[in-house]
């Protein structure tokens, strides 16, 4: 593993496919936070972005929330209930405490996650990355949100302070951004109206040249409905609050697993769920 004061980078078969930010040069109001980027297929080609032009917070892979007891953990504006999209001096950032264990494949991390000058959560991050085949990998991605505070705490999104539709928030994937919008799939349906907030155990994006398939890796992940942008720009993830705000007791801890295929090429369904099964296996 090749490592400099801000960052690793993670290696699959000896060759790199991801380097991890730990702590990324960024103003408050993208919501300074530990990151995966770039990720690359195993040939090479980049399949996140950091900072684009479109959303300045959206920084590759990683853990992005839009509001933990109102504090913004996402990025940007702040969704207000009956006054839509508004800049609040409310950003939170997640600050890399520790490496736990650090190989070349993976790593466990600890970090904290603060809000005017409070602790709010302590994450544990667990990410490992597999050869699946020659032209495909896996990065199985595990974060547990502690609460530490002394009282009852719970996350939203704005789909659960009145805008429909935008549950963002949890494990977020911002994809490579290329002429043609890519294709979304799952087992059973296809394009961003139809799989955009579906519950199924994987959904796919299939760019140009690569292949991106998440899946849930538990039965709770599982329960959690996708969050899914393909035409406006490609991004996926798992959304924690859909309908209603998820609470966590003070020493409790949520917990979410997202096993994701990073292939070279166009998969189809049948190669995707394969990829799948072999990646998400006991």
């Amino acid at each position: 593993m090749t490592i400099t004061d801000d960052s690793l980078v993670l290696r699959v078969a000896g060759r790199p496919v991801g380097r991890y930010l730990t702590r990324p040069e960024l103003p408050g109001r993208l919501s300074p936070r530990p990151c995966l980027h770039p990720v690359t297929t195993l040939s090479g080609t980049a399949v996140t972005e950091l900072s684009p032009a479109d959303h300045l917070h959206h920084l590759g892979v990683g853990v992005a929330v839009p509001d933990v007891e109102g504090y913004n953990f996402w990025g940007g504006r702040t969704y207000v209930r009956d006054r839509g999209p508004t800049e609040l001096d409310n950003h939170g950032s997640q600050r890399h405490t520790a490496f736990q264990l650090r190989d070349p494949d993976g790593f466990v991390e600890e970090l904290r996650w603060v809000a005017s000058g409070r602790e709010l959560l302590r994450e544990r991050r667990t990410v490992a990355a597999t050869e699946l085949t020659d032209t495909a990998w896996a990065l199985d991605f595990t974060f547990s949100l502690t609460n530490i505070t002394d009282a009852p705490l719970s996350i939203g999104s704005p789909a659960t302070n009145g805008r429909p539709g935008a549950a963002y928030g949890g494990f977020f994937w911002r994809a490579r951004k290329e002429a043609t919008a890519p294709r979304v799939l799952t087992a059973e349906a296809e394009g961003e109206a139809a799989v955009h907030g579906s519950r199924a155990d994987w959904l796919a994006l299939v760019g140009g040249t690569w292949t991106l398939v998440f899946a849930g890796a538990t039965d709770t992940t599982r329960r959690d409905p996708w969050f899914v942008r393909a035409d406006e720009y490609p991004g996926v993830g798992s959304s924690l609050a859909h309908t209603d705000r998820l609470p966590i007791e003070p020493g409790g801890t949520a917990v979410r697993r997202v096993v994701t295929v990073v292939a070279d090429g166009t998969l189809d369904r049948d190669e995707a769920a394969a990829l799948v099964r072999k990646a998400v296996s006991p």
